[in-house]
């Protein structure tokens, strides 16, 4: 089979691997949708996302989707032919978390996603024809949801994950910084979960309209010169910008919440953050997702269209050039997707 794998900065190839088989508890999964994230593009950069840095070859992706190939002994209740997608994380151990934390496997000491370097060894991940997944971790689609959609599952997830942390936001106005697929992915999350008015800002005018798209009702271009609002109940910070934290921190109203789920930097920088304390605002952090998956597939199944956030489709034996256009702020890219398998 083929597999999409980087190894090294700059150094990303599609190798042939052998076809793996599932074993008990397992299910092989024939792939035909990858979404390129952040971190693909990071790994395929810089040979490191974050801490996480490459020490061997690393197959690629955790946004994905396609359909079930086989099925291992003891995995009941799936069935060959079955359209599914992947929540992509295993916490390692026990999972006993102290009461405070009870349920939030998010933060699990250590946890293996796919295609992350965080352990040694690696964790592979989807960008491949043929992937065995763990039974408990696959999610089956529901009727009328694509596998090209349910690739978008776990962005998705993350962006309800965030919401889901601001708490209730029926009737209430809302701003996301920051327009990239998560933060067009919250726009959508938010209306989803009964915003009264979503306000999208970026400084990247194809951005801004893939949030129009994806559901905001007002946009704030940056880069044209214009404003962020004043006294927003909630901001969810989605670019990871350090610059952009005291802007939103004043366009926060007094009292009011913001969410950071765009990753900040691992090291120090500078951001003007006064106004947390003097507004009394609440800063609260957002990683990942723990079930939202769940409720991502359920709001695609009710009518949440997440087609306005891609905007690029690559085979996957283009995978190089899928990574560029991913990265390159010009492209006017936002989701962009490999075509893994099923009919390439």
């Amino acid at each position: 089979m083929r597999a999409v794998v980087v190894h090294g900065p700059k150094d990303v190839r599609v190798d042939v691997r052998p076809c793996p088989v599932p074993g008990e508890g397992e299910v092989l999964l024939a792939m035909e949708w990858g979404g390129i994230c952040g971190s693909d593009v990071a790994y395929w950069k810089h040979g490191a996302s974050g801490t996480a840095a490459l020490r061997h070859p690393l197959v690629l992706g955790h946004e994905v989707a396609g359909r079930i190939a086989a099925v291992g002994a003891g995995a009941g209740g799936l069935e060959t032919g079955q359209p599914a997608t992947v929540h992509p994380a295993e916490p390692v151990g026990d999972g006993r978390l102290p009461d405070r934390i009870a349920g939030r496997t998010n933060l699990c000491p250590e946890v293996r996603y796919f295609g992350s370097a965080a352990f040694d060894p690696h964790t592979d991940g989807g960008f491949s024809e043929y992937r065995v997944v763990r039974a408990d971790r696959i999610r089956p689609l529901p009727e009328g949801v694509s596998t090209e959609h349910g690739a978008l599952a776990e962005p998705l997830a993350v962006a309800m994950h965030a919401v889901h942390r601001a708490g209730d936001l029926r009737g209430r106005t809302v701003l996301v910084n920051g327009a990239g697929p998560i933060g067009s992915l919250v726009v959508a999350a938010a209306k989803y979960g009964g915003a009264a008015a979503v306000i999208a800002a970026d400084l990247s005018a194809p951005s801004l309209a893939v949030a129009r798209a994806m559901g905001a009702d007002e946009t704030v271009d940056i880069a044209a010169g214009e404003v962020l609002p004043t006294d927003v109940e909630v901001a969810f910070e989605a670019s990871g910008a350090p610059a952009a934290l005291g802007p939103v921190l004043r366009s926060t109203a007094r009292g009011g919440t913001i969410v950071q789920v765009g990753n900040l930097p691992g090291a120090a920088v500078s951001a003007a953050l006064g106004d947390l304390v003097t507004r009394e605002i609440t800063w609260i952090g957002s990683y990942r997702f723990v079930e939202e998956i769940d409720d991502a597939l359920r709001a695609m199944r009710e009518g949440l269209d997440v087609s306005p956030l891609i905007t690029h489709r690559f085979p996957l034996a283009a995978a190089h050039e899928a990574l560029s256009v991913a990265a390159d702020p010009a492209s006017g890219s936002s989701k962009v997707l490999l075509r893994l398998g099923g009919g390439e």
